[in-house]
């Protein structure tokens, strides 16, 4: 399949001004679920593991259906594609989302994040597969060994804060409290900072422009809701640790 350069460039660079348009438009307000759900919210909604499930799947099924559908591909790319991006996509699709016990989701905010983790799942499959340049060096160099070691470094915090912020929770219960333990004891959204930090290291990994667009989007979109978490962390639970951070130094 012919690369089409341009497509790529321009689907990044949207992607980043999607990010910087969610930044901006909810400096004041979060999306509205979990626990920032609008109680007076008349919204259809879907229970949270039906919802995860159903917005994480179409990010794996689009690159290994791309990869079906080629007939030539780049097989450093494909390795790339099923060692950190599907892997991720993989377990948040079928354990994670089987396990989670939390609020129903808007059907709206799972329709809007099923289409973009679609073309989010386009994006990064086709260009690793029919666009990205890796020479024979390319796993041996820094960016490949050290970007992994990142990746997965991210990924054992995710896994791993996701595991204690589930166990606060009894079965078919609702309730926030206030997360401990692993990387909780020094930031609020532990759990977002491991999933900050696997695409910044799939960014550095493939060293391409869709790559660092996702971190960058990641980071406006989940950084924000991180700020909101810890804030609310701190308006319900008087003992609240003061020297816990947002996740990073946002400005407001």
């Amino acid at each position: 399949m012919h690369c089409y350069e341009n497509v790529v460039s321009y689907l990044s660079c949207g992607m980043l001004l999607a990010g910087l348009f969610h930044l901006i438009n909810h400096r004041k307000a979060q999306t509205s679920y979990g626990r920032h759900m609008k109680l007076s919210s008349t919204a259809r909604t879907v229970p949270a593991r039906v919802a995860w499930f159903l917005q994480e799947m179409p990010a794996l099924l689009m690159p290994l259906l791309l990869m079906q559908l080629s007939h030539q591909y780049s097989t450093m790319g494909r390795a790339l594609l099923l060692k950190t991006f599907c892997l991720h996509y993989f377990q948040r699709t079928f354990v994670y989302s089987p396990l989670t016990r939390g609020q129903p989701f808007p059907l709206g905010v799972m329709a809007t994040a099923g289409f973009f983790c679609s073309l989010n799942g386009f994006l990064q499959g086709y260009y690793l597969l029919h666009c990205a340049q890796f020479d024979e060096e390319w796993s041996a160099g820094y960016c490949y060994i050290i970007g992994l070691l990142v990746f997965y470094t991210g990924m054992v915090i995710n896994i791993h804060s996701d595991y204690i912020l589930r166990n606060l929770r009894k079965p078919n219960e609702i309730v926030y409290r206030v997360p401990a333990g692993g990387l909780f004891e020094y930031v609020s959204g532990a759990n977002y900072f491991g999933e900050l930090v696997e695409w910044f290291g799939f960014a550095l990994v493939t060293w391409s422009l869709p790559a660092l667009s996702y971190a960058a989007f990641s980071l406006c979109f989940i950084g924000p809701r991180a700020f909101y978490h810890h804030r609310f962390y701190k308006e319900h639970f008087k003992e609240y640790p003061k020297f816990r951070k947002a996740l990073i130094p946002f400005i407001f």
